[in-house]
């Protein structure tokens, strides 16, 4: 079968108006592809965990007994280690969890410390 002279310019046209769409779609338009939309979902939910979780841990380290002295060690404290000093202190560890957050725990560091 022989394919008519006047359809290669329409299929020529549709191709180049696929790839230019696509472009324009992604480049400036804002499409994402799904595994890019999970990595920003994911890094919205993470952030928005430290956001609820960081007064948490504030309030927490304010009621406790030893706030004072260990205020002071926090200060003493490399930058490095604040967040491992805080999660020992269990500030972090929201109620009725076992796990802390490393990222509160940095967060409510540096929120204690001016």
């Amino acid at each position: 079968m022989k394919t008519p002279i006047w359809i290669s310019p329409g299929l020529y046209g549709a191709a180049i108006g696929a790839v230019a769409l696509a472009a324009v779609g992604f480049g400036w338009g804002g499409w994402v592809t799904g595994g890019r939309a999970q990595q920003m979902a994911l890094s919205a939910s993470e952030i928005a965990v430290v956001k609820v979780l960081t007064p948490l841990c504030l309030e927490t380290a304010r009621k406790d007994p030893d706030f004072t002295a260990k205020l002071i060690e926090l200060k003493k404290a490399q930058s490095y280690t604040r967040d491992d000093f805080i999660i020992k202190a269990g500030w972090n560890t929201p109620p009725g969890n076992l796990e802390a957050n490393r990222d509160v725990a940095r967060a409510c560091a540096s929120q204690l410390l001016p």
